[in-house]
């Protein structure tokens, strides 16, 4: 598993802070999911593919699919098994 940063609850995610700014999902992500996907490394950071089956309660076979899609339209990357917003 790759858990390097403490569990946050999702009070703790959501940032209320009206000076950040809000994270605009591109146009192009049109899928539900994938919006999801997207916000969750928004506010995430660069994680591996364990935190975010966990972290959104997703099957990684649905996973990669998503993944594979955001990171052909160049919204995501992957480095050193970690996946972050392009």
């Amino acid at each position: 598993m790759c858990h390097d940063k403490m569990a946050t609850t999702q009070a703790d995610a959501l940032d209320t802070n009206p000076e950040t700014p809000m994270t605009q999902v591109p146009a192009a992500v049109d899928s539900p999911r994938a919006k999801l996907v997207y916000l969750y490394l928004a506010t995430h950071g660069a994680v591996c593919e364990d935190d975010l089956c966990d972290g959104l309660s997703m099957k990684r076979i649905s996973l990669y699919s998503i993944l594979k899609t955001l990171r052909e339209g160049g919204h995501v990357e992957k480095a050193d098994g970690r996946y972050t917003l392009a």
